[in-house]
């Protein structure tokens, strides 16, 4: 699984269409995407996801009014009507693979695991479908990972995995919560224990060596996605969240993730370097608190979008980004209303490396 970071040949993404998962906010969202998507497409091509050729007619009414098909940017977005039930594409679509330096198979591979809407929602039909549908259309082979249950008959199990649960740096580590795959009141895969799921990364990942964090935040629908939280931004480096406000129901868990990380080696032996970011103030909306975070952040070919909340730390995020990628243009993106629907620009996105890249 190669590194986010690493060439890709387009974004996944998926056309906001359901009401229920921004109530009250659902019409400001439409102009969130069109700001990623024009700014995507600047630099890769754009696949977008649309229920059918209505809502591909709603899509471009908002995109040419925001510039996002203007130009060469048109030829750089690509429409598929798919029906989705939700669009957070990170979790329900394929995860693309490369191959490694020592794999005699060539171009892509997808891997598609069984998605069931985090455990916590009845309609996801359209969104198990969502995967098999990219790697077809991207024209690579899918494999669907599969666990073996010790019962008397033996049975295979698909294994259930968000793409907002784990995150690589290319070179053979991979980070992830205890919350999200060990926790025994979540429904993903109830056989699986740490030493189950680090042979499952070992063999479909190629990771070596895995690091599991605590916890996520407060607000997060997803119990505990990585992408929330920390994240690899180099080999050796990744950025992370840190909440000085003691009172804050953050502010234990990350500092255990803060210890953990220090505490930590990559697959080569190397300490990790730590970049600290502090969580913006809680974003709280009808009496909720929101999965507010800057480690949501999406890297793309030349540039890293990065959520933005009117807070003063705002900028300290921003500059932390710009320090670890200085050859990349930092996009600030308003997600004040986006977090409404429990997800940022990392969850809605979905990279597909591209065909030449070597992973690992």
């Amino acid at each position: 699984m190669p590194a986010e970071w690493e060439p890709h040949e387009s974004t996944w993404l998926a056309w906001p269409h359901f009401r229920g998962d921004w109530p009250g906010k659902f019409e400001p969202v439409a102009w969130v995407y069109a700001e990623v998507i024009r700014n995507l497409a600047r630099h890769e091509r754009v696949d977008l996801i649309v229920n059918d050729a209505s809502w591909e007619n709603r899509a471009r009414a908002v995109l040419e009014k925001a510039g996002g098909l203007s130009g060469a940017l048109a030829d750089n977005v690509r429409f598929h009507h798919w029906r989705t039930d939700r669009v957070w594409t990170r979790d329900s679509g394929c995860i693309f693979l490369t191959p490694s330096a020592d794999n005699s198979e060539s171009g892509l591979l997808a891997l598609h695991f069984q998605f069931n809407a985090w455990a916590k929602y009845p309609n996801y039909r359209f969104d198990q479908k969502v995967g098999a549908r990219m790697a077809k259309a991207a024209g690579v082979r899918v494999v669907q990972p599969v666990i073996f249950v010790a019962d008397p008959l033996n049975e295979k199990h698909r294994v259930v995995l968000e793409g907002g649960a784990v995150d690589v740096n290319g070179c053979g580590t991979l980070l992830t919560t205890e919350e999200c795959l060990l926790s025994t009141t979540q429904q993903r895969n109830q056989p699986m224990d740490r030493a189950a799921y680090e042979q499952l990364f070992a063999d479909y990942f190629g990771v070596q060596s895995v690091i599991w964090l605590d916890s996520g935040i407060a607000g997060d629908d997803t119990h505990g996605h990585i992408d929330d939280i920390t994240r690899f931004v180099a080999p050796n480096t990744v950025v992370t969240m840190v909440e000085p406000n003691e009172p804050s129901e953050n502010h234990m868990p990350l500092h255990e993730n803060l210890g953990r990380l220090k505490n930590a080696r990559t697959s080569d032996g190397q300490k990790l370097e730590v970049v600290e970011i502090p969580m913006p103030r809680p974003v709280v909306f009808e009496g909720r608190q929101l999965p507010a975070s800057y480690a949501n952040f999406y890297i793309a070919n030349g540039a890293v979008l990065a959520p933005v909340f009117n807070d003063p730390n705002d900028r300290i995020a921003l500059n932390s980004l710009a320090e670890v990628f200085p050859a990349r243009e930092i996009v600030p993106i308003y997600s004040g209303d986006l977090i409404w629907g429990f997800g940022a620009l990392h969850c809605m996105t979905q990279q597909q490396p591209g065909k030449t890249a070597v992973g690992g």
